[in-house]
């Protein structure tokens, strides 16, 4: 049997979840990388999910400034947008959330995030958390708890839809329901929760009562990969 859970708000990451920023953060990456001498092919894993200066922190290079190398990278992903594409199905999806809470939650900083959601062609979110919105980025779950008050709700009372293991740290961590985009995965990764290729894995049916269904179930699928939620129907003024 699926077990249904009703959610008040969708919560997203961006990068690697609607849409895909590789081709764009490789190149800017990895030119750094080889400029600090790093094996580029096994510093490049390392970058994604959460925040830039974190990413140089820990690395703890002699005579590198983490804030000042990452506005250097945040300005230079800023202005490269060439090759960044929704995640199959995103737009669809965001379309049909366009009636309810949802939030986009990322450990870009604002303009990053604005810039390669408006390259990949998505609407902008009602409400974007960035990484100046949180003193604690992923896996920390600060981020999607203040999502969740600023769409007057509580985290647990979410789906939040990631694709990096830090993310997905960060949701199980606000108690929310974790639903796992893989299309930007190399390699299986092992997570716990139900994934999904792409959006076009989820079908999306509005009720008569206003409500949203998520529901991702089919054929031969172990009951671990099942999901299904509704959406409160949204409270009009």
């Amino acid at each position: 049997m699926m077990t249904t859970r009703p959610v008040d708000a969708v919560l997203l990451d961006m990068d690697g979840t609607i849409l895909n920023s590789i081709r764009s953060a490789e190149r800017i990456w990895g030119s750094w990388a080889a400029d600090h001498g790093l094996d580029v092919e096994a510093f490049l894993p390392t970058i994604h999910g959460v925040q830039s200066v974190e990413t140089i922190r820990r690395l703890g290079l002699s005579g590198v400034d983490p804030l000042v190398e990452a506005a250097r990278i945040t300005q230079a992903e800023t202005e490269d947008v060439e090759g960044i594409d929704a995640i199959a199905g995103a737009a669809e999806f965001l379309a049909a959330l366009a009636d309810y809470p949802w939030a986009i939650v990322t450990s870009a900083p604002r303009n990053l995030a604005v810039n390669r959601i408006r390259a990949a062609g998505l609407p902008m979110p009602p409400l974007l958390i960035a990484a100046e919105d949180v003193e604690h980025g992923k896996p920390a779950p600060d981020c999607f708890h203040l999502a969740a008050e600023r769409l007057a709700t509580t985290a647990d009372r979410c789906l939040v839809l990631e694709d990096s293991v830090a993310g997905v740290h960060a949701a199980e961590a606000s108690g929310a329901v974790v639903l796992v985009v893989t299309e930007t995965h190399h390699a299986p990764m092992d997570f716990r929760h139900p994934a999904i290729l792409d959006y076009r894995d989820l079908a999306i049916e509005r009720g008569t009562d206003g409500t949203l269904s998520i529901t991702r179930a089919a054929g031969d699928l172990p009951t671990s990969q099942w999901i299904s939620c509704v959406l409160r129907a949204p409270i009009l003024d």
